[in-house]
């Protein structure tokens, strides 16, 4: 067995290996994971936590410092590595007050950071593309990591830590194929203060464009903030045997009370965010209505 520092996610702990894990399939991942995926010898800050990789049938158990994932060798040699050792270490992030979620963020001309949150294909890249082109910065794409300072009274900071570089976008001309990677640029290379909140809806069928304050936030949006801070804690979007055959991967031992209690601060102080629900024809319109409300911010 072969012990290095993963980076991943912006935190870093020790890795086990057997011997000869050959991780170029995994190192490939570093474009689509936030904070990279990277293997070194040493870390100046690693965490105490830890997870160990071994070769068997697909199985996850964890103990109060160790993670501990069985993966097939075919999946061992695939990018299945990095996505499951990233969601092994999502309760090291959270142990450090951050947390993965599925969103996309920008930094505003000012440098303040904005979350779009919404279901697959409300659009949140497409919108996120034409506020770019309107002189905002990406902050990430599909998968971001929020983090809060330690305070405990529901009155701290919320920070969005630079998210996936890359965006999947469909070939207009080809709309049957997989959707590519593109990098985004310009991409931001450092965190930024939380200030706004906006949950999208994009859609032709939609004849009007409007943006609406969500307060006071409803029962049925704070339970779709708590499953999207809970989600990556029990790696549910993370087979552990690959996706040749039926994907397999049961809800990770990875929670804790005090993790799920801390996320139900974060929840608190995010809901001290401006919050915003946002419907329009297309992302044009929905770019256009976000940036003249920044304006006038």
């Amino acid at each position: 067995m072969l012990t290095r520092y993963l980076t991943t996610g912006h935190v870093s702990a020790p890795i086990t290996l057997p011997t000869h894990t050959d991780t170029t399939a995994a190192r490939r991942t570093d474009r689509y994971l936030p904070g990279g995926w990277s293997l070194h010898d040493d870390s100046v800050h690693p965490s105490p936590a830890a997870v160990t990789i071994t070769l068997g049938a697909a199985e996850i158990t964890s103990d109060r410092d160790t993670v501990h994932v069985r993966l097939s060798t075919t999946a061992a040699r695939t990018e299945t590595l990095a996505y499951v050792t990233y969601t092994a270490l999502e309760r090291v992030r959270q142990q450090q007050h951050r947390v993965t979620v599925h969103a996309n963020a920008l930094h505003t001309p000012a440098g303040q950071a904005v979350l779009l949150l919404g279901a697959k294909s409300s659009g949140k890249t497409t919108t996120s593309l034409a506020l770019a082109a309107r002189g905002w910065c990406h902050a990430g794409d599909d998968l971001v990591v929020l983090g809060d300072d330690d305070r405990s009274d529901g009155h701290g900071n919320v920070t969005v830590w630079p998210g996936k570089p890359t965006a999947a976008v469909r070939d207009p001309h080809q709309p049957l194929a997989p959707k590519p990677q593109h990098p985004l640029t310009p991409f931001a290379t450092r965190p930024a203060p939380l200030t706004w909140i906006v949950r999208l809806a994009v859609h032709p069928a939609l004849t009007t464009s409007a943006l609406t304050g969500a307060a006071p936030v409803s029962v049925n949006e704070r339970l779709r903030l708590h499953e999207n801070l809970a989600r990556y804690i029990s790696g549910i979007p993370t087979p552990i045997s690959g996706l040749t055959g039926t994907p397999y991967g049961t809800v990770w031992p990875l929670d804790t009370p005090a993790l799920a209690r801390w996320r139900s601060r974060l929840l608190t102080r995010l809901l001290t965010c401006r919050f915003d629900y946002l419907h329009a024809p297309d992302p044009d319109h929905a770019a256009d209505l976000l940036t003249q409300r920044a304006d006038a911010a």
